[in-house]
């Protein structure tokens, strides 16, 4: 049997090389050989700190009869979903059909034309509360598909058939502040006022949203609330400073403890503005300055890119231990190997780590948080970027994925490029963002819908008529539209051109009743929605160039609730607006000092010496 994973870019995949499954990756030749056999295909997505994803595959993966069954009957596919999250998500939601527990591993079975006709998630090696084992599935599919065929085959036809068919967003007005705080109400009517955070277990951190409630006048008690709370409790490692992904009890106890990049620089994010907001929260301060230390010491690899995550298992006195390591205080963790890291660098969430750091190195005046953003960048727009532009999804090691880079790919690293280059001043990074979401506009257009993908998305889902276009689903952290739609505001701030923000506004009127009735699971949509009700705030501040870089901000300044706060040099500022960045035209020192220009949508104070 031919190893095919051994050399698969994913460390996920590659964790199941030794597996007696045939394993394929992803790709259209593995449909082909399954309509060549006439065999079912088998879709096992997961990723690299999935808890129950390497249980499945210490029970069933290395169980040689299971493999028999699989090896003698299907054709079987591995994807690790931060690498295909198109494909993840179009199998997600053909999953929805089949079952209501939703998570990963996923496991789905699909004709060569690749639609699902049964699915389900994690599947136990005996039957066990009334869920049956592997086997029995796999035996129940296999008699599907001999002998009910028809049957099995028209069902697939129904579920690719409601996927082509789903609605696109559309249309749909901007609600008022009132329709905003109703939003607040429902969040708070949810909080656990034991415990806080929002719900029964398990309890997720839910960052887009505590962003939203922070900026919120009627939410900002909520926000800090929470995050303290969160800072306080076992979900946050005390020692290397990052957050868990999710804690299996209502106390935040028993995480579950794999770290993940978006978690984190979302909360780093979360809890700047916190202490931005009132620097006597210490918590605020500490978690803040926890995640950041995280990041730098931990998630950012030798190449400049930050690591997608950090598994929850480590090898403690020869054995698997799942949070074992973060049991440890920092000496006793010194003499274990920590549990490894996933080490591809996703365009996206770099994104996001990049534009956490490069706001809190400005408030936090920490020149290291800025060079550390820069650095992530400098390796994406050098490796990730091809010369038409176009994204790449992941690397690894410098090696480039062939999964084509996604809508969040190209909104979360425009945004992360806008904050770094209202952090350095550099017109470089605004440029290379504004170009970013103008080819994502442009292939919109194409499209018929306000972003996409340049070059389009997965041709294999693409081939099946089971692409999702224009999901704007969040959960965890923005979705592609979302995050197009911050950059594309983040653009007009500094642009001037309405073009940016009425892409924004059409997004944002296009999933506001469903952001507006959901809360907990629109957090960033809610943030841009809250935004635009609003005027805009924007504060500039110019050096001398003879000065010398300066990246602090005095107290008056910093704790200013701006939409942007750029900090450039008096030729950076020319440079900036000779390039089409109208926020900085004639933008400069005062008599030889270093000034401040507080705007409203472009109309200026007087600039005051700072």
């Amino acid at each position: 049997m031919a190893n095919r994973l051994a050399t698969a870019l994913s460390p996920y995949l590659r964790a199941h090389a030794g597996n007696p499954v045939d394993w394929r990756e992803w790709g259209q030749d593995a449909f082909e050989e399954a309509s060549a056999r006439d065999v079912p295909v088998f879709v096992s997505i997961g990723y690299s700190t999935c808890h129950w994803c390497h249980v499945m595959a210490r029970e069933s993966f290395s169980d040689p009869v299971v493999a028999g069954i699989l090896n003698d009957n299907f054709v079987s596919i591995k994807v690790d979903r931060e690498e295909y999250p198109g494909v993840d998500a179009s199998y997600m939601a053909q999953a929805a059909a089949f079952t209501g527990q939703l998570g990963w591993p996923l496991s789905l079975f699909t004709t060569a034309g690749g639609v699902a006709f049964h699915a389900g998630t994690y599947f136990p090696p005996v039957p066990i509360s009334g869920y049956p084992s592997f086997r029995q599935v796999l035996e129940a599919v296999l008699d599907a598909w001999t002998n009910r065929r028809a049957e099995v085959v028209r069902n697939a036809a129904a579920i690719g058939s409601a996927i082509a068919a789903a609605p696109q967003p559309s249309g749909g007005t901007l609600p008022d502040e009132a329709a905003i705080d109703a939003a607040v109400d429902r969040l708070a009517a949810a909080e656990d006022l034991q415990y806080g955070g929002f719900g029964a277990a398990p309890k997720f951190p839910v960052a887009p949203v505590l962003g939203f409630l922070l900026e919120s006048d009627s939410g900002r008690d909520l926000g800090a609330r929470t995050l303290e709370r969160m800072a306080a409790s076992p979900l946050r490692d005390p020692v290397e400073g990052g957050f868990f992904r999710y804690a299996t009890k209502r106390d935040w106890s028993d995480p579950h403890y794999e770290r993940m990049l978006y978690d984190n620089a979302l909360l780093l994010d979360a809890y700047v503005s916190a202490w931005g907001d009132d620097d006597s929260r210490e918590w605020a301060h500490t978690a803040a300055s926890g995640i950041a230390d995280f990041l730098l010491g931990v998630m950012q690899l030798p190449s400049g890119g930050f690591a997608s995550a950090q598994d929850s298992e480590s090898v403690i006195d020869g054995a698997k231990s799942e949070g074992g390591y973060y049991a440890r205080n920092a000496e006793g963790r010194a003499e274990l190997e920590p549990p490894a890291l996933d080490e591809k660098v996703l365009t996206g969430w770099n994104g996001l780590a990049i534009a956490a750091l490069a706001r809190a190195a400005v408030v936090f005046d920490r020149d290291d948080w800025l060079e550390s953003a820069r650095w992530a960048a400098d390796y994406l727009l050098e490796n990730h970027r091809g010369a038409n532009g176009r994204l790449v999804r992941a690397s690894v090691s410098e090696r480039l994925s062939s999964a084509r880079a996604t809508l969040e790919d190209y909104g979360m690293l425009a945004s992360g490029l806008l904050a770094l280059a209202a952090a350095t001043g550099e017109p470089a990074y605004a440029i290379a963002a504004r170009s970013l979401i103008d080819d994502s506009l442009t292939a919109g257009d194409a499209a018929g819908t306000v972003f996409a993908e340049p070059g389009g998305g997965d041709p294999v889902l693409a081939a099946a008529g089971i692409t999702l276009v224009g999901d704007p689903s969040e959960g965890a952290y923005p979705s592609g539209l979302s995050a197009s739609a911050e950059a594309a505001w983040r653009l007009y701030l500094l642009t001037g051109e309405g073009r940016y923000l009425r892409a924004a506004a059409a997004v944002l009127g296009s999933v506001a009743e469903l952001a507006l009735a959901n809360p907990v699971s629109f957090g960033t949509s809610l943030t841009l929605l809250h935004r635009l009700a609003r005027t805009p705030v924007q504060l500039v501040v110019v050096s001398p160039d003879s000065a010398g870089r300066t990246t602090g901000l005095p107290s008056s300044i910093r704790k200013r609730r701006t939409d942007v706060t750029a900090l450039v040099s008096e030729q950076q500022a020319r440079e900036l607006a000779a390039s089409g960045f109208e926020l900085f035209d004639a933008r400069t020192p005062r008599n030889g000092a270093r000034a401040a220009y507080l705007c409203e949508n472009f109309t200026c104070r007087m600039p005051t010496v700072v």
